[in-house]
């Protein structure tokens, strides 16, 4: 579905079906330099559990107009215009990695607008080594290949090749979109504080393998949530939605439908 926000065009896929004011609400953010493809096994599933599903393309990602938004606060206050424009009270969000970070900035600032939370492969701060962030603000590939092995390496490898390189392929995308997102990521400093001001319930999830957040610096991100709970998938990566897809999935409906 294609939203008019700002004067500018947002698309949000909503798995073929209509809003239903009648249906709890579910943004899905995808992370850095990535589209609404990254929740193609979880829209679905969980719009045939009757929910409102969008899994949202940011500005500038996807088929979404740009520009890029350029820092974690701004995208959070964009989201409220889409909630807003669609006319519903609240909303719950899931976030992977980057998505993370704007969900607990939305959910620290717009606490009675927001139901619930689910974080994936996140923290309250995600610094950006400036090796990766120069590559990318060069357009040089490299800077996906030095992300993925960061967020894949010893994890199991997928058939028919990584879907965040079929993503982020073009050195325009690294350098307008990848750049900007990773950068944003690198800036933001509210998310200890935000974190702590988050009153509605939350679930994080994280992988074994993941190198980029570790279960450990998760399980600390865990503790300034007041009212959360923490899972952690055995032999798994950064990319939770697609390497552990069917369990992460069923584990988010169990959290979301109590």
């Amino acid at each position: 579905m294609i939203l008019e926000i700002d004067n500018k065009q947002v698309f949000a896929s909503n798995a073929g079906k209509d809003l239903d004011k009648n249906k709890e609400t579910v943004f899905l953010l995808h992370g850095s330099g990535l589209t609404h493809i990254v929740w193609s096994l979880t829209e679905q599933y969980l719009s045939n559990k009757n929910y409102n599903i969008l899994s949202i393309d940011l500005p500038g990602h996807g088929n979404s107009d740009g520009p890029c938004l350029n820092t974690i606060e701004q995208i959070s206050d964009w989201l409220d215009l889409i909630r807003d424009h669609i006319n519903v009270d609240k909303i719950s969000i899931i976030g992977h990695s980057q998505g993370c970070l704007e969900a607990i900035e939305y959910g620290s600032k717009y606490k009675d607008r927001v139901s619930k939370l689910v974080l994936l492969a996140g923290s309250y701060k995600m610094p950006v080594n400036q090796d990766l962030i120069d590559l990318a603000d060069s357009g040089d590939k490299k800077a996906v290949h030095l992300m993925m092995k960061w967020g894949y390496e010893g994890s199991k490898k997928f058939i028919g090749g990584n879907p965040v390189e079929k993503i982020i392929n073009s050195s325009r995308e690294v350098k307008d979109i990848l750049a900007v997102d990773l950068k944003a990521c690198n800036d933001y400093l509210n998310g200890k504080e935000a974190s702590s001001k988050i009153e509605c319930p939350t679930f994080l999830i994280f992988g074994s393998l993941d190198k980029m957040v570790p279960a450990e610096n998760g399980k600390k991100f865990a503790d300034l949530i007041k009212n959360s709970k923490i899972e952690i998938l055995n032999e798994c990566g950064h990319m939770i939605m697609f390497e552990k897809a069917f369990e992460m999935r069923e584990k988010v409906f169990e959290f979301l439908k109590k």
